[in-house]
């Protein structure tokens, strides 16, 4: 089989990475790719919204089977254009991505079904979203963009001051463009975060590993969210028990309601989960592998994800079992100096080769480009650094070991990474 893989982070050299491990795979091309893909996968330079352009390489190239990584081609609806001409693609319709691509959709489809997700009110005026600010005048609170702010359009507010100025900002000063139309204000929930991610055919579901992200950029959860600067699998703060009731409460009403409004849905569901006292509730979700937890997640699994992604776009999931390496992965994000703010790129990254024979590890590559036989910084997440262990400290003392071998000017990296499971197992960090 032909592979085509859409997208350019550390998310997609993990799915290529898994990819090429499958005996059902001739060839892998990367639409852009990056530094790291391209040393697996053939990169070919065509724009993500230039769907034309995509299906013109499918055909030409003999794909028989397109990956989705990120939003942006699921949103503008590649893949309904790709089925219509009976292109072999792994995602949902444009219809299914509103789940992500609008906050205010997804807020009233939990509404709707029953699904617990914090306290909300939706606004399109500035001055109405003050002034309710002001009447409600509880704090922490929680101030959401509607659309698509690439995991950075949630802000928590701890004074009507602060939650003014954030209004301002998105509504007013637009600082994630369109996604400022409108506006969620939220009750801020209090507790421990994981996420969940499952395949879906429409009919079956079957869970992945669990997993939890470290979204703030400072140790300690401290300063402003990224796009995720580290995570690890599986977490223990997902039990059994936990887990059943999150596929019951929130998973399953949520893909059932999917089917009532599009017949069906196919592709990959994430809820990101806040666990508090008096349960679990939705964040929100995503429509396709999460970043950076896929890079925690697929080096557990065993089973051949190429089979997993074609039963899910053929609707025969039911056959599939998944098989997962007992131990723990963790995935540590080393980023440029001063992400998520400003930052240089164009950096030389050196040491990488010294971990391409090192067991139990692999570096994905999130923002980088090769020139010659060098790897240089592209973008704010640069490597994740990733390990298998027997144990959660065994993992990250092997991903810590290996991020010492790597250098560029500026690199920056979160030491902490694990720190609640470990204190979850009374480790030291």
């Amino acid at each position: 089989m032909n592979i085509l893989v859409i997208g350019s982070g550390g998310r997609e050299h993990a799915l290529c990475w898994k990819i090429a491990q499958s005996n059902l795979v001739d060839k892998i091309f990367c639409v852009p790719g990056n530094g790291g893909i391209s040393e697996i996968a053939e990169l070919v330079s065509i724009k993500l919204d230039d769907i034309k352009g995509l299906i013109n390489f499918v055909k030409e190239n003999k794909i028989d089977f397109t990956i989705v990584g990120p939003e942006a081609p699921l949103v503008i609806g590649i893949v309904d254009e790709f089925t219509k001409l009976g292109l072999k693609i792994f995602g949902p319709a444009k219809k299914a991505v509103q789940l992500e691509a609008s906050k205010v959709f997804a807020k009233e489809l939990m509404k709707k079904t029953g699904v617990p997700t914090a306290d909300f009110e939706v606004f399109d005026n500035s001055q109405k979203a003050i002034a309710y600010l002001k009447e409600k005048n509880t704090f922490p609170i929680v101030i959401k963009a509607d659309g698509l702010c690439a995991g950075k359009g949630v802000i928590i507010t701890g004074s009507f001051d602060d939650a003014k100025v954030a209004i301002k900002q998105i509504m007013e000063d637009r600082i994630f463009g369109d996604a400022g139309d409108r506006i969620i204000i939220e009750e801020c929930l209090l507790g421990e975060e994981a996420s969940i991610i499952v395949f879906s055919d429409g009919e079956t579901i079957i869970p992945l590993a669990t997993s939890q992200d470290h979204k703030r950029i400072f140790d300690n959860d401290k300063g402003p969210n990224t796009g995720g600067m580290g995570a690890y699998s599986p977490t223990g703060l997902i039990t059994e028990e936990l887990e059943k009731e999150i596929m019951r409460k929130i998973i399953i009403p949520v893909i059932d309601e999917m089917k009532k409004e599009i017949n069906s849905y196919k592709g990959v569901l994430y809820a990101g989960i806040m666990v508090t006292e008096k349960g679990p509730f939705v964040l929100e979700f995503n429509v396709r592998f999460g970043d950076p937890e896929t890079q925690a997640i697929l080096p557990r699994l065993k089973s051949d994800l190429v089979e997993v992604l074609i039963a899910g776009s053929k609707g025969t999931l039911d056959k599939i079992k998944l098989e997962w390496d007992k131990g723990s992965c963790v995935s540590i994000v080393v980023s440029s100096g001063g992400y998520p703010g400003t930052f240089e790129t164009g950096k030389e990254i050196t040491g990488l080769e010294k971990l391409k024979e090192e067991k139990n590890v692999a570096v994905f590559h999130a923002g980088t480009k090769k020139q010659g036989n060098k790897i240089f910084t592209s973008s704010g997440r640069v490597l994740n650094v990733t390990a298998l262990g027997d144990t959660i400290q065994d993992a990250r003392k092997k991903a810590y070991s290996a991020i010492e071998k790597i250098y560029f000017e500026g690199m920056y990296f979160r030491r902490d990474i694990g720190f609640r499971e470990l204190k979850r197992r009374l480790i030291n960090v």
